[in-house]
């Protein structure tokens, strides 16, 4: 059995879809045994000074990281940046121009919601979003708890036993608020090329997060990508199957890539997925021995 000691992809509350403090993922952390992590939150680097002292308590190896949006062509995808230098003003501009975008989105989100044919309130979005951003899983949450909505065909796929049950409010925004859905908003968002400039500027690696799930049905495009600066990719995903897992260790192994693992947890919105459980299928030394070649810790 493979020691599950090590996860670098998960969100805290400054993630909008997040539950927990940079604090309290730690300690979570410690109690199930990870002893290399990192806090990947979207766009933001606002959880690491807080996640580094806590991790200093329990002699965690912490590795600063965020996870950007970016595009690659038409292609919408999420890279993570890992052992960035956090305190360089461009990731601040980064995150300003973001929820300076998602926020004008987000009353746009509300209209098409309201266009499914659901009686949604400002106000009770307001409530579940500190930042006046408005995402597909709040909408999910709302929804979900409306009694007036119990028999909804729509909503049926989200609820126990139904097909998209697993992990039903982000299910819900994949399938209604993700790129060419029915709510979906567009926010121009970086190049993966300027993106890798970036973080490699801070000193950090480049890893491109569960390819499975964003390059779906397009998996070829990854060998032409590297070339736009990725170093690394997270081969062993909650998102990833065991074929998909091999395929991006085999091509992360091909190209001399950093391989990952990640569980991208984040609580509430993904309910099925864990800390540590990342479906790792080798060895953790031997991804903890790039880590420390690379000198992320």
């Amino acid at each position: 059995m493979i020691n599950k000691f090590i996860d670098l992809h998960m969100h805290s509350y400054y993630s909008d879809d997040g539950e927990f403090s940079p604090s309290e993922l730690v300690k979570m952390c410690h109690n199930k045994g990870v002893s290399i992590m990192a806090i990947a939150d979207h766009n933001s680097i606002k959880a690491v000074d807080e996640a580094r002292k806590e991790a200093c308590k329990y002699n965690i190896h912490f590795i600063n990281g965020i996870e950007v949006d970016c595009t690659y062509g038409d292609i919408n995808l999420h890279v993570l940046g890992y052992g960035i230098d956090y305190k360089k003003v461009m990731f601040c501009d980064l995150e300003e121009n973001i929820l300076r975008q998602e926020k004008a989105c987000s009353v746009k989100k509300l209209e098409l919601t309201r266009s499914l044919g659901f009686d949604i309130k400002k106000e009770q979005v307001d409530e579940l979003s500190k930042s006046g951003i408005y995402t597909g899983e709040m909408f999910a949450e709302i929804l979900l708890n409306d009694s007036r909505y119990k028999e909804s065909e729509l909503l049926h796929p989200y609820r126990s036993g139904g097909s998209r049950s697993d992990n039903p409010y982000v299910n819900f925004y994949w399938d209604f608020y993700s790129q060419g859905k029915a709510c979906y908003t567009e926010i121009i968002y970086p190049s993966l090329e300027d993106v890798s400039k970036l973080i490699a500027e801070s000193g950090g690696i480049t890893v491109l997060a569960h390819p499975g799930n964003n390059l779906k049905g397009q998996f070829e495009l990854f060998d032409e990508m590297i070339d736009s600066g990725l170093q690394g990719v997270e081969a062993f995903s909650s998102y990833h199957d065991a074929e998909t897992a091999k395929y991006f260790l085999q091509k992360g192994r091909e190209h001399n890539l950093l391989v990952t693992c990640g569980s991208d947890f984040h609580g509430k919105t993904k309910p099925s997925i864990e800390l540590g459980e990342t479906t790792c299928m080798i060895d953790q030394c031997e991804i903890q021995k790039e880590l420390e070649k690379r000198r992320l810790i």
